[in-house]
């Protein structure tokens, strides 16, 4: 998949292509269904999103709290894996931002990118103050030359699959409710990094890895399927994993500690993909280290039985 960043200058290669157009955080079920109506439209041209990074929502409010599901380099891969040939991930700036709807529509999707369809879904605002509707773009289109199509909110048990839906079901600890709109397991993807090596002195070595910038989850135990996604060890595993600041031993800073069963090796440096099945409890504090690792014990069982069962 080729990533272009820029709409300024784009080779021609990477032009004529039929466009999703969106955030696409979390690469959800709904998400699909506006890439898939992409690939229908023109199905000889080159299949491509076009998304923006930073976030929107992290360049007006660089303070508020983390809100993303995945990181772009996750989008990316996610992105790939359903068939998209080019990912247009412009640079979301002050210049990009202040352009008017129309403005949008001629000078990056017509002539900077020289885009031959695009898909939007209905709620779908572009442009500065997000002005621009679908059926403005509809229209630009009809005017300047490229095709567009809306594409209808998909529901789920009654309600719209959304980033937002997706968020509260993690935040209240609903896993497979989040799952079922996402279309695939939540993940967490990112570099293994050094740790204070308790879960080796415990006899659980674990592989820790940041959630900085990410909606954390609930804070406790999963279930988890993990993928090793570069170095000796590549490969699939299960295992058990722990999500937030550690209250056993006085941590602050949030983070995913991952325990991978029957696993032998060194994955530091390596990128994981970190997906959550099932939540098995909240975190706790114990009184001593011995009940603590008979409930790790407990979890581990836990959570090989659920997986086991997948």
């Amino acid at each position: 998949m080729r990533i272009i960043r820029d709409y300024q200058f784009v080779e021609e290669q990477d032009r004529g292509a039929t466009v999703a157009i969106g955030n696409f955080d979390g690469v959800h079920r709904g998400h699909r269904s506006v890439v898939d109506l992409a690939r229908q439209a023109v199905p000889d041209a080159p299949l491509g999103v076009m998304t923006f990074e930073p976030h929107p929502r992290e360049f007006f409010a660089p303070d508020a709290p983390p809100f993303r599901l995945m990181s772009a380099e996750a989008r990316a891969h996610r992105l790939e894996k359903i068939g998209v040939e080019k990912l247009y991930q412009l640079n979301f700036n002050h210049a990009l931002s202040s352009l008017p709807p129309e403005e949008f529509a001629r000078k990056v999707i017509f002539e900077g990118l020289g885009l031959a369809h695009v898909v939007v879904g209905a709620d779908f605002c572009f442009g500065k103050g997000r002005a621009g509707t679908a059926e403005d773009l509809q229209r630009f289109g009809e005017e300047m030359g490229f095709g567009v199509t809306i594409a209808p909110l998909m529901e789920y048990s009654e309600h719209t699959v959304s980033s937002t839906a997706i968020r509260t079901a993690l935040s209240e600890g609903r896993p497979r409710d989040a799952a079922a709109m996402l279309g695939h397991w939540h993940r967490i993807e990112g570099e293994v990094i050094g740790g204070e090596q308790r879960g080796r002195e415990l006899g659980f070595p674990t592989a820790n890895q940041s959630i900085d910038g990410l909606h954390p989850p609930a804070f406790g135990v999963y279930a988890v399927l993990v993928d090793v996604l570069d170095g000796p060890h590549m490969g699939s595993y299960h295992g058990a994993a722990s999500v937030g600041v550690r209250p056993m031993f006085d941590g602050d800073q949030p983070n995913i500690e991952t325990y991978l069963f029957d696993f032998k090796g060194n994955l530091y440096g390596a990128h994981l993909s970190v997906g959550l099945v099932d939540f098995l409890r909240p975190e706790l504090t114990f009184d001593g280290l011995e009940p603590f690792i008979a409930q790790m014990h407990a979890d581990c069982d836990q959570a090989r039985a659920i997986l086991n069962a997948l």
